[in-house]
């Protein structure tokens, strides 16, 4: 068991979840309050996607991002910062010409992805470690795009937290990790029960983490309903925690929650377990992260 857990707040995501409850976060301005919000609650990590503040829908837009990244880093409160750098992969063939894209496909280039996390140099990011049937439409992360934006994010002296949505995509890591595009001790994030990759459950967790490296910092998240349940089990099996409207709308059933009271549920919980969350000084110097204020630890 896990008793220094570093706890991530996934504050609002890319689906179209913003119709459904009122308490995702849409602007800069919300998101990067949530954050905050999250922090106070015991959250270690913030990780951060942008809407469009008109439509609520997925944006890639760089500005957006350095909005919220700004008013994150000039409030009181510290959190680490983990931007999304998974940007556009959405594919969903043409139904005239399967050979091309249709309604819903949105494409980025590895350079595209990656235009925040270069500019904006939080301390972590992600990389999804591979494509996947993501419920009715393909996630695209090719081999050689992950290679090339492995070493994008290595350059950039920011640390990559691979996201691994089925096993095979473990596999994949592990190989840039022998190619010498990951340096320090690797950051795993295991991605669970979204159809159609790796089931949410013990058997799928303990497995995924028997295939890590020794020296592999991980955590592990469940959607819906296996939110705590999966946060929990990570913690049980030695790993990380991440909850946050990302994944999960609910504090209860049919009672909406908020980013801090999803976070406030984890580590009250933990703390009956005798779990702490760590703090982002001490996380930044567990995992070996930069310090974007330029103090010492």
């Amino acid at each position: 068991m896990n008793k220094n857990v570093i706890v991530t707040a996934a504050v609002t995501g890319a689906g179209e979840t913003t119709q459904k409850s009122s308490h995702v976060p849409v602007t800069p301005a919300e998101i990067a309050q949530s954050a905050i919000e999250s922090a106070k609650a015991g959250a270690t990590i913030a990780h951060i996607h942008v809407r469009d503040p008109k439509t609520g829908s997925l944006s890639h837009d760089p500005a957006l991002f350095r909005e919220v990244v700004e008013r994150v880093r000039e409030s009181e409160t510290d959190v680490i910062l983990n931007l999304t750098a998974g940007g556009g992969g959405d594919w969903i063939p043409s139904q005239e010409d399967p050979t091309t894209g249709g309604p819903g496909t949105d494409i980025q280039t590895p350079e595209e992805r990656h235009e925040p996390i270069g500019d904006l140099l939080p301390e972590i990011c992600t990389l999804d470690c591979g494509s996947l049937n993501f419920g009715d439409q393909l996630y695209i992360s090719p081999t050689d795009w992950l290679r090339k934006q492995a070493r994008l994010i290595q350059e950039s002296g920011v640390k990559p937290e691979m996201e691994c949505f089925d096993t095979g995509h473990v596999g994949f890591a592990k190989q840039l990790i022998k190619e010498g595009l990951i340096d320090g001790d690797p950051m795993f994030q295991f991605c669970l029960g979204i159809p159609w990759g790796a089931d949410a459950d013990a058997e799928t967790m303990l497995y995924m983490r028997d295939k890590l490296p020794n020296n592999a910092h991980w955590s592990a998240f469940g959607i819906g309903r296996m939110q705590m349940p999966m946060a929990i089990q990570s913690m049980l099996l030695g790993g990380n925690v991440r909850v946050g409207l990302e994944d999960n709308l609910y504090l209860d059933k049919g009672v909406f929650a908020t980013n801090a009271q999803l976070v406030d549920k984890v580590v009250t919980t933990m703390d009956g377990l005798g779990a702490n969350p760590m703090t982002p000084q001490e996380a930044r110097k567990h995992l070996g992260l930069r310090n974007p204020y330029g103090k010492a630890e």
